[in-house]
């Protein structure tokens, strides 16, 4: 067996960092990527978590990714610089269904861009919940507007049904190791999401005929 045979290629490391506002599904996001869960239950994140998952990407690139799932509240403390530094890339994550948490995008868009790095990161627009779409507020000519203006990725996604998250993450790594996804990767990638269909159909009660009233009564009906 020759030495390049017996040498295991290293893993190219990725830093993923995903900032937003508290309750837009940071963390929900992260879990459902790299641990294909999801918890309805909304608990802050305080500081930053660390989450790891292995991918390959075409030409047999292995490539290890870290996300860093920084909490809503570390916009503007003194450990947000330390917590980002390095990033490769950035998803800049809002809920569709609240028009706050995309104009604070601004916001973490230029504080991520006040640190320095050693090669200029990644960024990606990310709308959540499009389970939500009937609650959507943000347009989508709205979100494309902002990516294209500052030069960042676009994507949708639903942490709650896992809708495009693979994709996500996928491409966000692909573009910044400059590989090109074929259509038949992105295709594959989908979640194909089964919508719960809740019948809307009134179950029949028995017909009640109306009998005339005798005089001086009353008939008080309770159910």
């Amino acid at each position: 067996m020759s030495d390049s045979e017996d040498e295991e290629v290293a893993d190219t490391h990725l830093k993923i960092v995903v900032l937003g506002d508290g309750g837009c599904g940071k963390t929900s996001t992260v879990t459902r990527y790299s641990q294909d869960q999801f918890s309805k239950s909304y608990e802050p994140t305080l500081g930053v978590e660390f989450y790891l998952k292995r991918i390959v990407l075409p030409g047999n690139k292995n490539v290890t990714l870290q996300m860093c799932d920084v909490g809503g509240q570390t916009l503007g403390g003194s450990m947000f610089d330390k917590y980002i530094y390095g990033a490769n890339g950035f998803i800049m994550l809002y809920d569709i269904t609240s028009n706050q948490s995309f104009e604070n995008i601004d916001s973490w868009l230029t504080s991520s861009k006040a640190v320095e790095y050693t090669t200029e990161p990644h960024y990606m627009l990310v709308g959540n919940k499009v389970d939500l779409e009937h609650q959507r507020v943000v347009s989508k000519k709205k979100h494309d507007t902002y990516a294209t203006d500052n030069n960042m990725g676009s994507h949708f996604i639903s942490a709650k049904t896992g809708d495009s998250v693979d994709l996500c993450f996928k491409k966000l790594a692909a573009d910044i190791l400059k590989i090109k996804l074929s259509k038949a990767e992105v295709d594959g990638a989908h979640r194909v999401v089964k919508a719960e269909v809740k019948s809307s159909k009134v179950e029949s009660k028995p017909s009640v005929r109306s009998r005339p009233t005798k005089p001086k009564s009353s008939i008080c009906l309770m159910q």
